[in-house]
């Protein structure tokens, strides 16, 4: 695989794992424009890890004390503030999981996979963002996350499995909406992000270890090392901004790759 392919992939699912734009939009348009093939799930993986690397070092405090928090959890205690924490995570991906079971069971997920589904979903969530973001009250914090909001949020990111509509993006929407402010409901959905990006990295995993050679490992490892280094920056990027900025200008920007992308599809 050439290595400027590799790079162009790399950084854009890195840069938009995170933010707010639909990742899998991105890398729809990315062959269209570029003349390339698909990069095939052993990048995907790769990139998966790179991106996963990221928002664990991001949030390496709050993660540690879920890490920390497991034995407590396990023995059935949650009196402590990492296995609290570790607790909500697990329940808010318990939705995503069981939804993206009965998807690749029914085999729903390749008719998911359209370039109109894709560019509709672009559109109509980068709207539903903005509709969040503009009634949404700041009257919670990521430390009032408590479990019904968790399983709330977890069946938000669960309609992430429509290819198109933006994990960070729909789960950002589903916080927004419950009450928490710009920085918390980011901070809440780049802390789900890593046990459903873990079990989606297990997943292809398993699927390429057998296939694996070393021309793919040594692929997979540059792919990684790049989508780490455009996704911490760009997840850097977005919560220092959300300081003063809201997410308007990611909507406007998914509006304008919806319509690209449908006009794309239906032409």
């Amino acid at each position: 695989m050439a290595l400027f392919h590799i790079f162009l992939v790399a950084i854009v699912q890195g840069i938009t794992e995170f933010l707010p734009i639909s990742s899998s939009g991105h890398l729809i348009l990315l062959p269209h424009v570029m003349g390339y093939v698909d990069q095939g799930q052993a990048i995907d993986v790769a990139v998966h890890v790179g991106t996963l690397l990221a928002v664990m070092i991001y949030f390496w405090r709050d993660l540690r004390g879920a890490i920390l928090g497991l034995p407590r959890l396990l023995t059935g205690h949650a009196d402590t503030p990492g296995a609290r924490l570790a607790l909500l995570l697990m329940m808010a991906t318990i939705p995503v999981v069981l939804c993206g079971a009965l998807i690749s069971v029914t085999g729903v997920n390749e008719a998911l996979r359209s370039l109109t589904v894709i560019g509709w979903a672009t559109l109509i969530f980068g709207i539903l963002l903005y509709w969040s973001d503009q009634i949404g009250k700041i009257e919670k914090t990521s430390e009032n996350w408590n479990m019904k909001d968790a399983m709330i949020i977890g069946l938000w990111q669960a309609v992430a499995l429509i290819p198109g509509t933006s994990r960070s993006g729909i789960t950002i929407t589903g916080a927004r909406f419950l009450g928490y402010g710009r920085r918390d409901a980011a901070k809440v959905s780049m802390l789900m992000s890593v046990p459903t990006i873990i079990a989606s990295a297990i997943l292809l995993g398993a699927e390429v270890a057998l296939d694996a050679d070393l021309a793919v490992l040594r692929d997979g490892a540059i792919a990684a090392a790049f989508a780490f280094v455009s996704a911490f920056a760009a997840l850097t990027l977005m919560m220092r901004l959300l300081r003063s900025v809201s997410f308007t200008p990611y909507v406007i920007y998914r509006i304008i790759l919806g319509v690209v992308l449908l006009a794309m599809a239906y032409t």
